[in-house]
């Protein structure tokens, strides 16, 4: 129970920062997106989703900058993206559906790799700080393939054939190539991440 308890103290010791403030608004935002997405409103969507875009940049650039790395920074951050990406995955999944090119529909079921994913993270995450391991903070790949998603996203919602807010001037095979490229950059980041999470569980397992 100390152990516990000290593991909760350490993790939210000087947690009252700009970054973990910028990040628990980008998991508010998640439900204002999914709300306005779902209505057909695509410009405020698109607007909420370029704002969460911009709070994830920017509160690892001021933790670095001012030096307000936390623990809770460290846990938040990495869940308001895995939170955001899944969301953003789903109602792409249901706006591809809807689409009457096959081209576009097929597209669709290429974010499935987002979201299984983020559920592999989310759920070896909860394992993993359950046995007292904490997660390790983004890789570059991770980085890279967050900045893709959202500008393949962002791009889609404006000019996506069939999607697209403005104009619809994106070729299909553009759209499912910007998706793919995604996806392939999300495979890597997952991949990036495996070396680091088997030596922290060796090394956890190896105390006992």
């Amino acid at each position: 129970m100390k152990k516990e308890e000290h593991l909760a103290g350490k993790l939210f010791e000087g947690c009252m920062t700009v970054p973990n403030l910028l990040s628990v608004i980008r998991i508010i935002l998640v439900p204002v997106f999914a709300y306005f997405f779902m209505k057909g409103d695509k410009i405020l969507a698109i607007s909420i989703l370029i704002a969460s875009g911009l709070t994830d940049f920017f509160d690892g650039k001021i933790a670095r900058r001012f030096n307000q790395v936390s623990a809770l920074g460290k846990v938040l951050d990495p869940v308001a993206d895995k939170i955001t990406m899944l969301t953003i995955a789903v109602m792409m999944i249901i706006l591809f559906r809807r689409a009457q090119s096959p081209v576009i529909r097929a597209a669709g079921y290429v974010f499935i790799v987002f979201i299984v994913k983020e559920l592999i993270f989310v759920v070896g995450g909860a394992l993993m700080m359950a046995f007292g391991i904490r997660p390790g903070a983004a890789e570059i790949w991770g980085k890279v393939a967050t900045f893709v998603f959202y500008l393949v996203m962002i791009a889609i919602l404006f000019i996506g054939p069939e999607v697209g807010a403005f104009a619809q001037i994106m070729p299909e095979a553009v759209a499912m190539i910007l998706v793919c490229i995604s996806a392939l950059c999300t495979v890597i980041a997952f991949i990036s991440y495996l070396p680091a999470i088997t030596k922290q569980v060796k090394e956890r397992f190896s105390k006992d």
